[in-house]
């Protein structure tokens, strides 16, 4: 599509859902295409766990770093410039390596759990860290109580999100995903405001299954959403993931992965659509639908990508704003 970017988009309140490395891509071309104080993201926190005592949120720590421009740009995770003196330490003494953090990252999960242990929610942990490194937009975690995602296997076995992400490598087939580990848990506060005074809301181009599904089922969510405009990116193109398991998912739970099958995913609550240009043959094909769906360049290989994808999709949703 050809957007139409006009200057007064810029004010519109935007609340994104996401998780890691993809919706931290879209969320920095957005906080530099909209003006300071209007963008909020709602981060997924289903990845959290605990490691040598510490509370890791993998997702908040991408969306953070990413935002505060300390982000590795190789990994997508992680801190630029990193060392790693006590990670090799860890592998020499023969403690449990698997999950990696570099010595500026432990800093930063030594202080989240000091001041967590201090009685700070995690929702004023991280707006702490927000305000330390100069972050304009909100970073909010979903919920402030543990909501763990956990993975069942093909052959019956339980899994942390982490176990199966980052230990075995997304090797284990999945039969089953659970959410919030089982429990009906409701948005942290400061997250359902975003929601409910949001002109705009954006899925990320995060995985469906296990960073956005997270964050629908708490409760309330997709009622405020059913009242609201919400527009989706793919982050499926040409039936695969640029990074991570969604399309490998997809898949083993009996879907073809596509970008239609992105869309038919979230089919309730969307009101427009963004996919690659890349899949614009096929879409020819897709079902009819309501949801306004158009094709757009959404692989984001540096800034310049990143705002001008953002600002396609604040075209969409402003248009489909004005329609209604």
């Amino acid at each position: 599509m050809t957007p139409r970017f006009e200057e007064s988009f810029k004010d519109l309140k935007v609340t994104v859902l996401a998780g890691g490395v993809g919706g931290a891509k879209l969320l920095v071309g957005l906080d530099k295409t909209l003006n300071p104080g209007k963008l909020n993201a709602i981060v997924n926190t289903g990845d959290d766990f605990f490691h040598f005592g510490l509370h890791i949120a993998p997702d908040i720590d991408s969306v953070c770093y990413a935002l505060a421009g300390l982000s590795d740009p190789v990994h997508g995770w992680g801190r630029k410039d990193e060392s790693w003196q006590v990670l090799e330490e860890l592998r020499r003494i023969g403690a449990p390596d698997w999950f990696a953090l570099g010595d500026k990252d432990l800093a930063w999960q030594l202080e989240r759990q000091r001041l967590l242990n201090a009685g700070m929610s995690l929702t004023e942990v991280t707006e702490h860290f927000c305000a330390t490194f100069g972050i304009p937009s909100r970073v909010l975690p979903m919920c402030d109580e543990p909501a763990p995602t956990r993975i069942r296997t093909q052959n019956g076995e339980w899994l942390g999100f982490q176990d199966y992400f980052v230990r075995q490598k997304c090797k284990p087939e999945v039969a089953e995903i659970s959410l919030t580990g089982g429990k009906k848990i409701a948005p942290s506060q400061a997250a359902e405001r975003a929601l409910r005074e949001a002109d705009l809301v954006i899925f990320a181009p995060s995985n469906p299954w296990v960073s956005i599904d997270p964050i629908l089922s708490l409760k309330g969510v997709r009622e405020i959403l059913n009242e609201k405009v919400v527009v989706a990116v793919s982050p499926i193109i040409q039936n695969s993931a640029l990074k991570g398991p969604a399309a490998k998912m997809f898949r083993e739970l009996g879907i073809m992965p596509s970008s239609e099958a992105v869309r038919e995913h979230y089919i309730d609550l969307l009101d427009g659509f963004v996919f690659d240009d890349l899949d614009q043959e096929d879409s020819k094909k897709w079902q009819a639908s309501d949801i306004i769906s158009e094709s757009f360049q959404t692989i984001m290989k540096d800034e310049k990508d990143k705002v001008a994808l953002s600002e396609a999709v604040i075209s969409l949703g402003a248009r489909i704003l004005v329609e209604k």
